[in-house]
């Protein structure tokens, strides 16, 4: 059954690709079929291959049968021992730790905190931070009591990464525990979830690794609000519909999951690659590499869309998105050397494609832009006797041009118009203000993503292409609580943005005035760059406090443990804080686990 959806959906994709394909030819051929004109349509069935395989998730998951729910928290935890692992890297520490307390004492209220332990794994170089990180930890302490076990290791230093310290936990400490929950430092997970993730891999012997869908949380910008909005409205509809295909191939996205601990040891190793980055060295996007090796041993990898109480944070703005997502580029193309690995699952390979693919797609994009307003000066000019008699005039095919045009934007947008209307006839709609809302919300996240895709494609070009010279961006710490961007960083981030989109306009008033207009819809957002950056990034509470759009289950209902580690974090910073004369005085914490500080 799983095979036969994938074929199904695979096809789907090829056919609207070679729709498009057929529909361009057709339009293009009006006035002399050249070589530029096939080179756009090879350029056009990528991207709407691309575009096709999207939809295809969405009315899959439209499809799917919503079989599975959220068990209550009464039942008895399995009496097996877990390791809650948090691994942070230069993080706020006071924000980091209290997510730490908050989970500790929501597994504690579950009835299960005999079960699990915390280990926060630090990969800290800023010897500030890493005092902090000493000091918190004792408050983190105070705070849980007996509730849970907390552990603390700083590693000297940090080969591997994220990938390599939690490698170095397993190396050291793995045995002790069943089961793993990889976190980020922004994740949040109810306690009851955590156990209901363990009741589930007990259930299913044959399953390594389990992952939830983390729901974006305390966005405070414009954007932001539209990425928490997406993810908690869109996303569980895409998730589902990715799971009816993975069989036994699924996704690890690197936190908010659990593993089993033997088969991770056991089939997890991570290479290091040959030769320096970006293609060589560390394996960045080590997560999907970690789920196909997995899969390669045997495991079932599984996603479980239904399990709610996992959230993370986001980016509030354009310029951390993009910072993030230059990593997350480099990490997915450096996959082409690991996609032909021996004994990988074709499902597997075919994901290391898709996420080739989600940062290829921004350049075959603008290719088509460019080969579109260079076509033009490339013409032919028409011969009207091509046999002696009467003149054959070129037909203009503008059904062609507007049924192109008509799919590309059906696929675009067509899932997510779907997506609200099965929310009124399920009901969904109503935790997320009604339908009214759902629709406007809905309207002003279509706008907002097509005001910022042009300026997202350029920066995802820039990275595909500094990848390929061979330009390493590292794995840079994350400033999580980025908020506004001041209209002279914005123009600092974006300037080069500005200039491209002029001269796109440029060109296309040059040599393609007939698709001046088209043009303008990508390049009048890329000149509008900084400003666009800067507008999205301010603070946005109106859209929910007055207007009630972009609101979120996660808000109507709000999560005991959201609220446990709000009021933790507000009794740190109420209490009096310790300067570093006094941390250096008091003796570092026992760990009780690895090298500890």
């Amino acid at each position: 059954m799983v095979t036969l959806r994938r074929v199904l959906a695979i096809s789907f994709a090829l056919l609207m690709a070679a729709t498009a394909s057929l529909l361009a030819i057709g339009y293009f051929h009006s006035d002399g079929l050249q070589w530029l004109d096939l080179l756009r349509v090879g350029l056009l069935a990528v991207s709407t291959a691309w575009l096709a395989w999207g939809a295809v998730l969405a009315l899959n998951g439209l499809a799917a049968t919503r079989t599975r729910s959220h068990i209550p928290p009464s039942r008895p935890p399995a009496p097996v021992r877990t390791a809650v692992l948090l691994p942070v890297y230069n993080e706020d520490s006071a924000k980091s730790f209290s997510h730490v307390a908050a989970m500790a004492l929501s597994i504690d209220r579950a009835g299960a905190a005999q079960h699990f332990d915390f280990a926060i794994l630090s990969d800290t170089n800023d010897e500030r931070i890493a005092l902090q990180e000493e000091f918190y930890l004792s408050r983190l302490k105070r705070e849980v009591g007996d509730a849970c076990r907390i552990f603390y290791r700083r590693r000297q230093s940090n080969p591997g990464k994220k990938a390599g310290n939690i490698a170095d936990f397993i190396k050291t400490s793995g045995a002790l525990y069943d089961y793993l929950i990889i976190l980020d430092a922004d994740s949040l997970m109810e306690g009851a979830t955590m156990a209901e993730m363990v009741r589930r891999m007990e259930a299913d012997p044959d399953l390594g690794l389990l992952q939830t869908l983390p729901k974006v949380v305390r966005a405070r910008s414009f954007f932001g609000r539209a990425i928490q909005f997406s993810a908690s409205y869109y996303s569980p509809v895409y998730a589902r519909g990715l799971a009816m295909l993975q069989g036994r191939e699924g996704p690890f996205w690197g936190h908010n999951a659990i593993v089993r601990t033997r088969a991770f040891a056991q089939s997890c190793g991570l290479p290091q690659l040959t030769g320096k980055p970006p293609f060589g060295g560390h394996i960045l996007s080590h997560d999907y590499v970690e789920a196909a090796l997995l899969a390669r041993s045997g495991w079932k990898v599984r996603l479980d869309a239904d399990l709610r109480g996992s959230f993370e944070e986001g980016p509030d703005n354009v310029v951390d998105f993009a910072k993030r997502d230059r990593r997350w580029c480099q990490g997915n193309l450096q996959h082409a050397r690991i996609a032909g690995a021996p004994g990988l699952k074709g499902w597997n390979r075919f994901v290391f494609l898709q996420g080739i693919m989600a940062y290829v797609a921004a350049p075959v994009w603008a290719l088509f832009l460019a080969a579109s307003i260079a076509a033009p000066a490339m013409e032919v000019i028409p011969d009207y006797f091509p046999v002696p008699g009467l003149p054959v005039f070129p037909r203009v095919e503008q059904a062609n041009a507007l049924a192109l045009l008509t799919g590309v934007v059906g696929l675009l947008i067509g899932p997510k118009v779907l997506i609200v209307i099965d929310g009124a006839i399920t009901g969904r709609n109503r935790h997320f203000g009604g339908n009214l809302r759902c629709v406007l919300s809905t309207i002003i996240e279509i706008a907002c993503t097509s005001l910022l895709a042009p300026v997202m494609m350029l920066f995802q070009t820039r990275s595909v292409i500094e990848v390929l010279a061979g330009v390493d961006a590292g794995w840079p710490a994350a400033d999580r609580d980025a908020g506004r961007v001041s209209l002279g960083e914005a123009w600092a981030a974006s300037w080069w943005i500005v200039v491209v989109g002029l001269m796109t306009i440029g060109a296309a008033y040059s040599f393609a005035p007939d698709y001046l207009f088209w043009v303008m819809l990508v390049a009048g957002p890329q000149v509008l760059a900084p400003l666009l950056i800067t507008t999205t990034s301010l603070a946005s509470h109106a859209l929910r406090t007055q207007l009630g759009l972009f609101v979120t289950a996660e808000e109507m209902t709000s999560s005991p443990v959201i609220q446990l580690q709000r009021e933790v974090l507000a009794r740190w910073h109420a209490a009096p804080a310790m300067d570093a004369d006094q941390i250096f005085a008091e003796p570092s914490p026992s760990t009780g686990i690895g090298n500890g500080r």
